[in-house]
C-alpha cells in the first residue's frame, strides 16, 4: 500500500491553525475515508506516557500463566468484557465467513463509572450488554489506573476525529456530540502471541472482518505479521506501522450514516511470514454512540442519483447480535 493510499494526517493544524487549518484536516480525512477508509494521525497529543503505561501493564497482565488470567474471563459470549482466552474469537464471522478462531487473546473493557441502578437509561430495557460491568485482575495495582487513563485519553481523540468527520460531510462540527454523549465504546488490548505450532488452514491472528462501529483508533507495533487492508481491487496491503501515531478506519455504522460516502474496509492481521514470529500486542479503541443513537442516512449524503441506501437502525439493534456471533460458548465447571 502507498502512502497516498495509506496517508498519515497531522492533527496539528485542527488544534493550532485556525478555521484554515481545521478545514484542510477535514479535507485530507474526507479523500482517505471515501477512498481506503483507513488513515493514520499523528499530532494527537494523547501523552506518551499515557500508552506506554497502558502497553506496559498490558503485556505483563497477558503474561500471567492462564489460570489467573481466567479468574477474570469474559462472563458471557455477548459481553466484550475482560479477559477472551485464545481460541474463542472468530471475527471471521462478522463478514460471514467460518474460519478456525483467531491466533490471538484479549482483555476488554466498556464504559467506566456506569451508575448501578439507572432504569431510566443505563439498566434501561434495550441496554444490556452496551453498559455490562468490567472486571478487574486482582493484585495489579496499576493495571486498572493505566487502562482509564488510557480510556480518558481515547475518549477525548474520539471527540475530536469525530468533529473533524462532521466538518468533512460538511455539517457543524459537534453533529455527532449527542449520539456520543452516552457512547458504549470499547477498549481492548490484544496480544498476538508467538506461534509455537502452525496455524490450523484458515487461521490468522484475526480473521478478516469490517468493525463494527462508528470508528476505531488503533494503536499497533511494528512486528512480523500485522494488519493487513483490503485495498477496492481486493488486493492485501500490509498497513505501515506509524510509531508516533494511532490508525483510524471507519466502521460500519459510519459507512451507514454517510450513505457509503465513508468506506468500512475488509481487513486482517496475518500470521508472522517468517513462522513462529515475535509476539504482537495491539490496543484498540473501538468507538460507537450510544446504543439507542439512530442511526440514518446524514444530511448532504443522499442525492437523487445516490438515494439513500439503509433504513434506520439504532447502534444497539445494529451492533449487538453481530458481536455475539464472534464468540465461542461459555463453558463453565459442573
Amino acid at each position: 500500500m502507498t502512502s497516498s493510499a495509506f496517508p498519515i494526517i497531522d492533527l496539528g493544524p485542527w488544534f493550532d491553525g485556525g478555521p484554515s487549518g481545521r478545514r484542510a484536516v477535514a479535507d485530507q480525512v474526507r479523500t482517505a475515508c471515501e477512498s481506503i477508509g483507513f488513515f493514520a494521525i499523528v499530532g494527537h497529543r494523547v501523552p506518551d506516557g499515557t500508552i506506554e503505561a497502558m502497553r506496559s501493564v498490558s503485556r505483563d497482565f497477558f503474561d500471567l500463566p492462564t489460570p489467573r488470567k481466567m479468574e477474570v474471563a469474559r462472563p458471557r459470549p455477548e459481553q466484550n468484557r475482560a479477559y477472551h482466552a485464545e481460541g474463542t474469537e472468530t471475527l471471521a464471522r462478522l463478514a460471514g465467513n467460518e474460519t478456525p478462531p483467531d491466533y490471538k487473546e484479549v482483555f476488554a473493557i466498556g464504559p467506566l463509572d456506569v451508575p448501578a441502578d439507572d432504569p431510566w437509561y443505563h439498566s434501561a430495557p434495550g441496554a444490556y450488554p452496551n453498559y455490562a460491568a468490567n472486571l478487574w485482575p486482582s493484585d495489579r495495582p496499576g493495571f486498572e489506573p493505566a487502562w482509564r487513563a488510557y480510556w480518558t485519553a481515547m475518549e477525548g481523540l474520539q471527540d475530536t476525529i469525530s468533529r473533524i468527520f462532521a466538518l468533512s460531510l460538511d455539517l457543524p462540527e459537534d453533529w455527532f456530540a449527542g449520539a456520543l454523549a452516552r457512547h458504549c465504546s470499547m477498549l481492548r488490548a490484544l496480544n498476538y502471541p508467538a506461534q509455537h505450532q502452525l496455524p490450523r488452514p484458515g487461521q490468522l491472528r484475526a480473521g478478516e472482518h469490517t468493525d463494527l462501529g462508528m470508528m476505531t483508533i488503533l494503536k499497533n507495533e511494528a512486528a512480523d505479521g500485522g494488519l493487513e487492508v483490503r485495498d477496492l481491487d481486493g488486493k492485501w496491503h500490509e498497513a505501515p506501522p506509524v510509531e508516533e501515531g494511532f490508525v483510524v478506519n471507519i466502521g460500519d455504522l459510519l459507512m451507514r450514516w454517510s450513505n457509503d460516502r465513508f468506506r468500512s474496509t475488509l481487513h486482517r492481521v496475518a500470521n508472522p511470514r517468517a513462522g513462529g514470529g515475535a509476539r504482537r500486542l495491539s490496543i484498540a479503541y473501538f468507538v460507537a454512540p450510544a446504543y439507542d443513537a439512530l442511526i440514518e442516512c446524514l444530511p448532504g449524503c443522499a442525492t437523487a442519483d445516490r438515494p439513500a441506501k439503509y433504513p434506520a437502525v439504532t447502534v444497539a439493534a445494529y451492533r449487538n447480535a453481530r458481536f455475539a456471533r464472534t464468540a465461542a460458548p461459555i463453558v463453565t465447571a459442573a
